[in-house]
């Protein structure tokens, strides 16, 4: 045990640890000190928690590599320069485009495209009801002059409420149905891709891309369940239903910051990386010593020398100048010549 902790990176323990307080803290403020929180659901905050901790901890160490923390650093630096608004805006387009929406999925093919636009949906809107309903921050309230009347509860404040019945209602009480059916159709999606694509299926592992979508459908399926019973079954397997669905809903909190979805918190750093692109165009373009062309940024390449140096590769050249300067033409005509050379001097060419 004492080798094991020996093992985990500190500074990335302690910002797990504090992102637990942070959540303990939030939670018993939005519920007005737990009085508005749910106990039914104390089972799910002990996997939010958990999920929170092993995110926050990975995420951490990600961060603390190298070339990641470069990107980062520079990220800010130019987000927060006096290009503030339009790179603001240019993120937030990029948000919207190519992590809500999935749009850089679309070259790749049609039906790929919407199974992830389904998954990505059915998730954002479902975590966007059941982290608030999970932390107490909503709850629902009979209106005590009515039979009939809901209150919504925001922070403990009332919102707004609704009769029984109505569309709102409806569409209120069985939000979480439609992420449901949201997820399970892109779930099935990619289930079906993965049978049939003959690449997947030879690189495919069932940890790493089939358990994630197992998951997924099983959530779906075992939430609508519970919405099935009570409606129609009168309650009768409302307690293997919801057991099962707090299992499924358990299991993908905990493998969440572990398995193929830590993505999802890695790919928002893609809009920083877009910020660097464009700076780095601004700043201007080195150019290939080889082709004469333009082929990255100065910015880039300066970059790229720091970190590679920080890593223990030197690729300094004795004029002076680096074999970073190169492009990749550039870089695999240094290496043909570098042959060349070597077999002249060895005195044959082949053999």
């Amino acid at each position: 045990m004492y080798r094991l902790v020996k093992t985990l990176n500190r500074q990335a323990l302690v910002n797990a640890t504090v992102s637990i307080f942070v959540v303990i803290a939030i939670v018993i403020a939005g519920s007005r000190n737990l009085q508005n929180f749910d106990a039914a659901l104390v089972a799910y905050l002990f996997g939010t928690v958990f999920a929170v901790f092993g995110i926050a901890y990975r995420y951490s160490v990600w961060l603390q590599r190298p070339p990641t923390r470069l990107y980062w650093y520079r990220s800010w630096q130019f987000l927060f320069s006096k290009n503030f608004i339009p790179y603001a805006l240019r993120s937030l387009k990029l948000f919207l485009r190519n992590i809500l929406l999935q749009r850089f999925i679309y070259p790749r093919g049609k039906l790929r495209w919407f199974g992830h636009l389904m998954l990505a949906v059915g998730c954002v809107l479902a975590f966007a009801i059941t982290i608030p309903l999970t932390f107490g921050w909503i709850h629902f309230t009979l209106d005590p002059n009515s039979i009939s009347t809901y209150n919504a509860h925001f922070f403990g404040f009332v919102v707004t409420s609704f009769e029984l019945g109505t569309p709102i209602a409806v569409i209120t009480f069985h939000a979480l149905v439609w992420c449901s059916v949201i997820v399970t159709i892109g779930a099935v999606i990619m289930l079906r891709r993965r049978l049939t694509d003959g690449g997947l299926i030879a690189t495919q592992t069932f940890e790493g891309d089939w358990l994630p979508l197992f998951l997924l459908i099983a959530i779906s399926v075992t939430g609508i369940g519970i919405t099935y019973d009570y409606t129609f079954l009168q309650g009768r397997t409302h307690q293997f239903m919801s057991v099962t669905h707090a299992i499924t809903v358990i299991l993908f909190l905990i493998w969440l910051p572990f398995g193929k979805f830590f993505h999802i918190f890695q790919r928002l750093a893609q809009l920083g990386a877009n910020i660097y692109k464009v700076e780095g165009m601004k700043r201007g373009m080195a150019v290939c010593p080889h082709t004469k062309e333009e082929f990255a940024s100065i910015t880039h390449i300066e970059d790229l020398k720091n970190v590679s140096k920080k890593l223990g590769f030197d690729f300094s050249l004795k004029n002076g100048g680096s074999h970073l300067d190169l492009s990749p033409e550039g870089k695999r005509s240094a290496l043909a010549k570098a042959h060349y050379k070597a077999r002249k001097e060895s005195g044959k060419f082949f053999g």
